[in-house]
Protein backbone atom coordinates (compact mmCIF):
# COMPACT_ATOMS: atom_id res chain seq x y z
CA UNK A 1 0.00 0.00 0.00
CA UNK A 2 2.85 2.19 0.90
CA UNK A 3 4.63 1.90 -2.64
CA UNK A 4 0.69 3.00 -4.44
CA UNK A 5 0.56 6.13 -2.49
CA UNK A 6 4.54 6.72 -2.97
CA UNK A 7 4.06 6.12 -6.73
CA UNK A 8 0.90 7.97 -7.00
CA UNK A 9 2.48 10.70 -5.43
CA UNK A 10 5.91 10.19 -7.31
CA UNK A 11 3.35 10.64 -10.60
CA UNK A 12 1.41 13.99 -9.55
CA UNK A 13 5.28 15.85 -8.86
CA UNK A 14 6.25 14.65 -12.19
CA UNK A 15 3.26 15.77 -13.52
CA UNK A 16 2.86 19.06 -11.99
CA UNK A 17 6.71 19.98 -13.14
CA UNK A 18 5.30 18.65 -16.30
CA UNK A 19 3.21 21.48 -16.93
CA UNK A 20 5.70 23.75 -15.05
CA UNK A 21 8.31 23.13 -17.97
CA UNK A 22 5.54 23.65 -20.39
CA UNK A 23 4.36 26.93 -19.17
CA UNK A 24 7.95 28.03 -18.90
CA UNK A 25 8.86 26.55 -22.33
CA UNK A 26 6.48 29.17 -23.99
CA UNK A 27 8.36 31.59 -23.32
CA UNK A 28 11.44 30.46 -25.39
CA UNK A 29 11.99 30.29 -28.87
CA UNK A 30 11.67 26.63 -29.91
CA UNK A 31 13.54 24.39 -32.75
CA UNK A 32 13.40 20.88 -34.06
CA UNK A 33 15.81 19.35 -31.58
CA UNK A 34 13.44 21.08 -28.45
CA UNK A 35 10.74 19.10 -30.19
CA UNK A 36 11.75 15.67 -31.08
CA UNK A 37 14.43 15.28 -27.99
CA UNK A 38 12.23 14.63 -24.96
CA UNK A 39 10.56 11.18 -26.68
CA UNK A 40 14.06 10.12 -27.64
CA UNK A 41 15.12 10.48 -24.32
CA UNK A 42 12.02 9.28 -23.10
CA UNK A 43 12.59 6.08 -25.35
CA UNK A 44 15.29 4.79 -22.95
CA UNK A 45 12.53 3.76 -20.05
CA UNK A 46 11.82 0.82 -22.53
CA UNK A 47 14.96 -0.89 -20.36
CA UNK A 48 12.83 -1.21 -17.23
CA UNK A 49 10.64 -4.24 -19.30
CA UNK A 50 14.24 -6.18 -18.59
CA UNK A 51 13.12 -6.35 -14.97
CA UNK A 52 10.59 -9.51 -14.99
CA UNK A 53 8.51 -7.76 -12.26
CA UNK A 54 7.72 -5.13 -15.12
CA UNK A 55 6.88 -7.11 -18.26
CA UNK A 56 3.03 -7.43 -19.55
CA UNK A 57 1.66 -8.98 -22.17
CA UNK A 58 2.44 -7.73 -25.78
CA UNK A 59 -0.95 -6.91 -26.68
CA UNK A 60 -1.50 -5.40 -22.95
CA UNK A 61 1.82 -2.90 -24.60
CA UNK A 62 -0.07 -2.20 -27.35
CA UNK A 63 -3.45 -1.29 -25.93
CA UNK A 64 -1.65 1.27 -23.92
CA UNK A 65 0.03 2.91 -26.50
CA UNK A 66 -2.75 3.00 -28.48
CA UNK A 67 -4.94 4.90 -25.07
CA UNK A 68 -1.62 7.10 -25.39
CA UNK A 69 -2.55 8.13 -28.95
CA UNK A 70 -5.56 8.91 -28.46
CA UNK A 71 -5.43 11.16 -25.10
CA UNK A 72 -2.45 12.95 -27.74
CA UNK A 73 -5.19 14.09 -30.06
CA UNK A 74 -5.86 16.83 -26.94
CA UNK A 75 -2.25 17.63 -26.73
CA UNK A 76 -2.08 17.73 -30.44
CA UNK A 77 -5.43 20.21 -30.66
CA UNK A 78 -3.82 22.69 -28.15
CA UNK A 79 -0.12 22.88 -29.16
CA UNK A 80 0.22 26.18 -31.93
CA UNK A 81 3.16 27.59 -33.19
CA UNK A 82 3.59 31.50 -34.43
CA UNK A 83 6.49 33.76 -35.36
CA UNK A 84 7.75 36.56 -33.05
CA UNK A 85 10.44 38.37 -34.41
CA UNK A 86 11.56 35.44 -36.75
CA UNK A 87 11.75 33.29 -34.13
CA UNK A 88 9.04 30.03 -33.75
CA UNK A 89 7.57 30.05 -30.26
CA UNK A 90 4.78 27.39 -29.01
CA UNK A 91 1.90 29.40 -28.59
CA UNK A 92 0.36 28.65 -24.92
CA UNK A 93 -3.54 28.01 -25.09
CA UNK A 94 -5.41 28.47 -22.07
CA UNK A 95 -6.87 24.51 -22.63
CA UNK A 96 -3.58 22.73 -22.40
CA UNK A 97 -3.24 23.32 -18.01
CA UNK A 98 -6.81 21.86 -18.03
CA UNK A 99 -6.21 19.17 -20.84
CA UNK A 100 -2.76 18.04 -18.70
CA UNK A 101 -4.30 18.42 -15.22
CA UNK A 102 -7.84 15.91 -16.85
CA UNK A 103 -5.27 13.50 -18.16
CA UNK A 104 -3.65 13.20 -15.28
CA UNK A 105 -6.67 12.45 -13.10
CA UNK A 106 -8.28 10.18 -15.92
CA UNK A 107 -4.93 7.97 -15.70
CA UNK A 108 -4.72 8.17 -12.01
CA UNK A 109 -7.86 6.69 -11.27
CA UNK A 110 -7.22 4.02 -14.05
CA UNK A 111 -3.80 3.77 -12.44
CA UNK A 112 -5.45 3.02 -8.46
CA UNK A 113 -8.39 0.71 -10.63
CA UNK A 114 -5.33 -0.97 -12.56
CA UNK A 115 -3.38 -1.61 -9.23
CA UNK A 116 -5.87 -3.94 -7.40
CA UNK A 117 -5.13 -5.97 -10.50
CA UNK A 118 -1.91 -6.61 -11.18
CA UNK A 119 1.40 -5.56 -10.08
CA UNK A 120 3.01 -2.15 -9.32
CA UNK A 121 5.78 -3.39 -11.09
CA UNK A 122 3.45 -4.18 -14.54
CA UNK A 123 1.61 -0.70 -13.44
CA UNK A 124 4.64 1.11 -13.84
CA UNK A 125 5.24 -0.32 -16.98
CA UNK A 126 1.86 -0.23 -18.98
CA UNK A 127 1.44 3.72 -17.76
CA UNK A 128 4.59 4.33 -18.84
CA UNK A 129 4.53 2.96 -22.68
CA UNK A 130 0.71 5.07 -22.04
CA UNK A 131 2.91 8.23 -21.62
CA UNK A 132 5.39 7.53 -24.66
CA UNK A 133 1.81 6.57 -26.43
CA UNK A 134 1.12 10.11 -25.47
CA UNK A 135 4.02 12.08 -26.05
CA UNK A 136 5.28 10.25 -29.56
CA UNK A 137 2.83 11.58 -31.57
CA UNK A 138 2.14 14.80 -30.31
CA UNK A 139 5.17 15.69 -30.81
CA UNK A 140 5.92 14.47 -33.88
CA UNK A 141 2.53 16.43 -35.14
CA UNK A 142 4.36 19.44 -33.26
CA UNK A 143 7.50 19.06 -35.51
CA UNK A 144 5.53 18.34 -38.52
CA UNK A 145 3.44 21.90 -37.72
CA UNK A 146 6.73 23.54 -36.90
CA UNK A 147 8.13 22.52 -40.10
CA UNK A 148 5.15 23.73 -41.92
CA UNK A 149 5.73 27.09 -39.92
CA UNK A 150 9.56 27.20 -40.49
CA UNK A 151 9.22 26.55 -44.74
CA UNK A 152 6.47 29.37 -44.77
CA UNK A 153 8.18 31.75 -42.49
CA UNK A 154 9.39 34.09 -44.77
CA UNK A 155 5.97 34.45 -46.44
CA UNK A 156 4.04 34.73 -43.32
CA UNK A 157 4.35 38.98 -41.72
CA UNK A 158 6.03 38.54 -38.15
CA UNK A 159 2.96 38.40 -35.43
CA UNK A 160 3.10 39.61 -31.94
Amino acid sequence: MLMQILSLLIGVIFAASVIFVRLKASNKPTNAKKILLPPVFMSTGFLMFIAPATRVPFTELIEAFIVGMIFSILLIKTSKFHIIDGEIYLKRSKAFIFILIGLLVVRTVIKIFLEQEIHLGQTAGLFFTLAFGMILPWRVAMFVMYKRLLKHADEKPVTT
